[in-house]
Parts: structure tokens; C-alpha cells; sequence
């Protein structure tokens, strides 16, 4: 069985880890790598891999520092070029383009953001299978089969959003980027509305902006459409 857990997911940093229990990958680095040596209680050593899907700062801040400790890294070219990556454990992915690290199968796909950007489709060789989307303003793609584990973006709910740019919490420029960036509860609930459910064990709500989400009433309303254990990745302080 996939287990998937969540160390930090926010603008502030990102960090995953999914095993099939014979391969443990990292999904993100974007946070210190003492938080992230420390989150793993120092284990490193069981990693075989880490995939990072676009260039921000609060995906692959660590990246550098994980290749330094024997991790190889797995991004698009635009991402390596753009964060200046170098050296052998630096691997180039490209969209649509399947590829292996051990027991599983991974096949990136495209997604809508300020920067190339991609999801990923695991597929283990005992037929386990996790989607991964973060920072897309939706997901381009429909899956013909159900995932066992599903951990997608869910951002911002509009009508706080509205709100915090009425207060003038929030700028309209800011506000612009949310939208155009990354996934609204309505369009995440859209995702799973048209997908194969059938399989699925967990969803894993990622990304949850601090001040435009509403993390009860988002694992509320997810569970109440999907039938299904809803999680919402935790927050962590990155400093």
C-alpha cells in the first residue's frame, strides 16, 4: 500500500515523501535540509530519489544540499536551467515522458502556472497508484483509471479571497496571481468530480493558502462530495 506523508505544504515550503515500501521518494525540497534530515530522523540514506516540479523557492529550496547528501535530483529542464543545477545527480524530465526510480513507474504531466510546472502519476510495481498535483490553476488532465491515493492542491476558496480583497487584506495584484497560480476548493472539487473515484483509499489536500482557506471546511466539503478519509497537509514553520 502507498503511504504518502506531508512534512510542510504552504507557500512558505514543500515537502512529501510516498514509499510502496520497497522505494521511498521525496516529492518537493523546499525547505531547509536540516528540517528536512530532521523530518526523516536523519535516515537520508532510505531516499532514492527526489522529484521537484517547478522552480520556486518553496519547492526546491533544498536542492543543492539534498544532491550534496547523495540524493539524486529529478526536474524539468526549464527548472534546472532556471535554478542553476548542475552535476551528476541532476536527472532531466519532460512531460508525457515516463521514467523509473526503482519499484516505480512516474509519468509528469503538464500544469497551469507562472513557470513550467508538472504533476506526477506514480505507479508502483504492485500496481499502487498516487497523483500528485500542486500549483496549477486546474488540472489539464483527466485519469482513465482511479489512484489509490490522490494529493492535489486545494489553495483558496473565492469568497474568502473576495473578502480579504475587499478589507484590503489582500492586493489585487496578489490576488491575481492566486487565480491565475493555483487551485480553488470549486476546482478542486471539479477534479474529483470527473475522475475515476472508484479506487481511491485518501485524498490529501495540499497547499492550503493561510490566509485564504479555510482547512475544516475544505476536508468538510472534499469528504462530503468524495465519500472518502480526506487529509489536509500540514503547515510548517521553515525557518
Amino acid at each position: 500500500m502507498v503511504e504518502f506523508k506531508s512534512y510542510a505544504s504552504s507557500s512558505a515550503g514543500n515537502f512529501y515523501t510516498v514509499s510502496d515500501g520497497h522505494t521511498k521518494l521525496m516529492i518537493e525540497c523546499g525547505i531547509p535540509v536540516r528540517k528536512i534530515k530532521e523530518a526523516l530522523n536523519f535516515k537520508l540514506s532510505e531516499i532514492q530519489g527526489c522529484l521537484a516540479s517547478h522552480v520556486h523557492q518553496d519547492h526546491i529550496k533544498a536542492a543543492n544540499d539534498i544532491m550534496k547528501a547523495g540524493i539524486d535530483l529529478y526536474a524539468l529542464r526549464e527548472t534546472i536551467e532556471a535554478a542553476d543545477l548542475s552535476g551528476h545527480r541532476v536527472h532531466e524530465i519532460k512531460a508525457l515522458k515516463q521514467f523509473r526510480i526503482g519499484t516505480w513507474t512516474i509519468k509528469p504531466f503538464n500544469l497551469i502556472h507562472s513557470v513550467p510546472c508538472v504533476g506526477l502519476l506514480l505507479v508502483s510495481d504492485n500496481g499502487d497508484r498516487l497523483i500528485f498535483i500542486t500549483d496549477s490553476q486546474y488540472a489539464p488532465y483527466r485519469f482513465k483509471r482511479s489512484a489509490h491515493i490522490l494529493a492535489v492542491e486545494c489553495n483558496y476558496d473565492l469568497s474568502i479571497l473576495k473578502h480579504n480583497l475587499k478589507t484590503g487584506a489582500l492586493a489585487l495584484e496578489v490576488a491575481k496571481g492566486v487565480i491565475q497560480n493555483h487551485m480553488s476548493l470549486e476546482t478542486c472539487k471539479e477534479f474529483f468530480r470527473v475522475n475515476d473515484m472508484s479506487k481511491v483509499q485518501a485524498i490529501h489536500l495540499l497547499h492550503l493558502s493561510e490566509m485564504n482557506a479555510d482547512p475544516a471546511m475544505f476536508k468538510r466539503e472534499i469528504q462530503r462530495i468524495t465519500g472518502r478519509p480526506v487529509y489536509v497537509a500540514c503547515y510548517q514553520e521553515t525557518r
